[in-house]
């Protein structure tokens, strides 16, 4: 496999993965973004853990969806992720994911 058959490959995965992820981020409530993985989840817990001084956080979610495009299957039953990195987590607003009534995409016709 050249190097430009390759690249082409690990493309077409990437907008299968985001059209995937278009797809479903509408069933989700929140975003978790950890430093190795993005995850959509409804369903989290997180604990902060202190050890011989050293802070590491650990998150537990159920029935998620992680964007990783090597993975034969995204939708999980069970995460638990340990990590002494940075975690983000965000509340998705529905509003932002809805396209407006007069977009010109989707339902409705247009005046010319």
């Amino acid at each position: 496999m050249s190097a430009e058959d390759l690249e082409k490959y690990e493309t077409e995965m990437e907008l299968k993965l985001y059209r995937e992820y278009r797809d479903v981020v509408g069933l989700f409530t929140y975003v978790i973004e950890t430093e190795r993985r993005f995850y959509l989840t409804n369903d989290y817990e997180m604990q902060v853990h202190s050890v011989q001084g050293e802070v590491f956080f650990e998150v537990s979610m159920a029935d998620a969806w992680v964007w990783d495009m090597y993975r034969p299957a995204r939708f999980v039953k069970q995460v638990r992720v340990l990590t002494f990195k940075d975690v983000n987590i965000e509340e998705l607003n529905r509003s932002e994911l809805d396209l407006p009534e007069d977009s010109g995409f989707g339902g409705g016709e247009r005046n010319a």
